[in-house]
């Protein structure tokens, strides 16, 4: 694969890329080492690079880890529904999951000083497949929600722990391009086996696709422990084990060349080595307010339409819908990341991909009808205009994921990657939780149907717009 060269730190002093690229493996919890390109002895090389075994690795400890935890997103709420469990109940699943890894992902910029993130990712991977042998037990709603609580704390290690390492292995001009491959191996199994998923539940029942989610995870727990294997933690680390309360690590000197557009104190060090407040104190909240608004907006929507499309839609309609809505999330996010490292910006496309977000949403709102979808021509329309309303959602949320994360490390700099991550994810999954439990209990509590309550969502997205746009306007004006 080609790679631009490296682009050169707008300040010219010799050591300062060489400082950053340590900060940011402190940050991302990666050990320094000959292979991990920030070697002491060397004065601290290049970035691993796109091409490296590390960063191959974690593509497939990705695409392992995401291909247990994202069709469970869409099959739990059908096993929730099975039990007798309602609307209410399917949403309270996804939402109780999301709950649990926005608590984890609040610390794990803590586990992230303490322990290499490689051992995080794969001890993530376990919590998220392991306890998918466990749903099979009952259907009970209790039960159900205490699995997905479980398997929630092992998505926020991962989360976290994966994005954060994939900017660390590359190099400062590869980022959007890093983080784009990072996408598609968390789209790809969203593209595949969501579908697959809900089609092997209608023909072959729950239990073989919990067994084969339970696989997965456990496979991605040795694969992500091999990223960096070999590598002790390295000697800052181990200093900071024996430092005081409130000692920054050695080797995470405040960046010495920052972004002009940052509104940072100097005392900023790499996220998580501090034992004070968490790892997200101190983040440039003005400059990321638009970004993190419309990220809150999409992705209610794109909670609500994950866990509920295959009870919203006719039976015919809900695999193909899924599977062009997950495969244009990755195509979207692996499109804006190639753009934004070739063309040099960032942030272009949150607005108008929020839009689309949201005019796709509304059109489900027009073509959804379940179960009771009349057949033949009907149904055949009905299953294009649900293809189409998945295309352009698709598309839209997936570059809408990659500019803002992009756009978030742009503004804060290499030395808060980890922060970013968390924010970032955090911000996501707590949006996914809160899309599904809010159409669940809408559509329960006032008696709407499914397509009705997309609607609502519809409505509130494109109500964000103009406030992101004021906010980002208003950060313009303070930089």
């Amino acid at each position: 694969m080609s790679t631009l060269p490296s682009r050169r730190p707008h300040r010219t002093r010799p050591s300062s890329p060489d400082r950053r690229s340590a900060a940011a493996a402190v940050a991302a919890g990666a050990p320094s080492g000959p292979a991990s390109g920030t070697s002491a002895a060397s004065g601290g090389a290049a970035a691993p690079g796109l091409a490296s075994r590390d960063f191959l690795l974690l593509l497939a400890a990705t695409f392992a880890v995401f291909g247990s935890a994202t069709p469970m997103l869409s099959i739990v709420p059908l096993w929730a529904e099975h039990g007798g469990s309602g609307h209410g109940g399917a949403g309270a699943t996804t939402a109780v999951h999301m709950a649990t890894t926005v608590a984890t992902q609040l610390t794990t910029g803590r586990i992230l000083r303490r322990i290499p993130a490689s051992w995080v990712l794969g001890g993530g991977a376990l919590l998220i497949g392991l306890p998918c042998l466990g749903y099979p037990l009952t259907s009970a709603l209790p039960w159900t929600v205490a699995v997905s609580a479980l398997r929630g704390t092992g998505f926020g290690l991962v989360t976290v722990a994966g994005s954060a390492l994939a900017a660390r292995l590359a190099g400062p001009g590869q980022r959007g391009r890093a983080l784009g491959w990072y996408g598609v191996a968390v789209g790809l199994p969203a593209a595949t086996l969501v579908p697959a998923a809900v089609w092997a539940v209608a023909e072959f029942g729950f239990v073989p696709v919990f067994a084969v989610s339970a696989a997965l995870g456990t496979l991605g727990a040795p694969l992500g422990a091999a990223v960096l294997a070999g590598h002790g933690p390295s000697r800052g680390r181990r200093r900071a084990r024996t430092a005081g309360p409130g000692t920054a690590e050695a080797g995470t000197s405040v960046p010495e060349a920052r972004s002009a557009r940052t509104a940072t104190s100097p005392t900023d060090t790499a996220p998580g080595t501090r034992s004070g407040p968490g790892p997200l104190r101190g983040l440039p909240v003005r400059l990321l307010a638009a970004p993190v608004l419309l990220l809150l907006a999409s992705v209610c929507a794109l909670g609500s339409l994950m866990s509920f499309l295959p009870l919203a839609l006719a039976p015919q309609a809900a695999p193909a819908a899924l599977l062009t809505l997950s495969a244009a999330l990755t195509i979207g996010r692996w499109a804006a990341g190639e753009w934004s490292d070739r063309r040099g910006g960032t942030g272009r496309f949150m607005a108008p991909c929020a839009a689309l977000c949201a005019l796709a949403t509304a059109a489900f709102a027009v073509v959804g009808g379940g179960p009771a979808a009349p057949e033949g021509g009907g149904a055949a329309a009905g299953t294009v205009a649900a293809v189409a309303a998945a295309l352009v959602f698709g598309l839209g949320m997936g570059a809408l994921q990659n500019d803002t994360l992009v756009a978030m490390f742009h503004r804060t700099g290499p030395e808060r990657h980890a922060a970013i991550s968390a924010a970032w994810n955090m911000t996501f999954d707590s949006a996914y939780g809160a899309g599904a439990l809010l159409t669940g209990a809408v559509a329960q509590a006032f008696s709407l149907s499914l397509p009705a309550t997309f609607g609502v969502l519809a409505a509130l997205t494109a109500a964000v717009l103009p406030v992101a746009a004021a906010l980002r306007l208003r950060a313009s004006h303070h930089r």
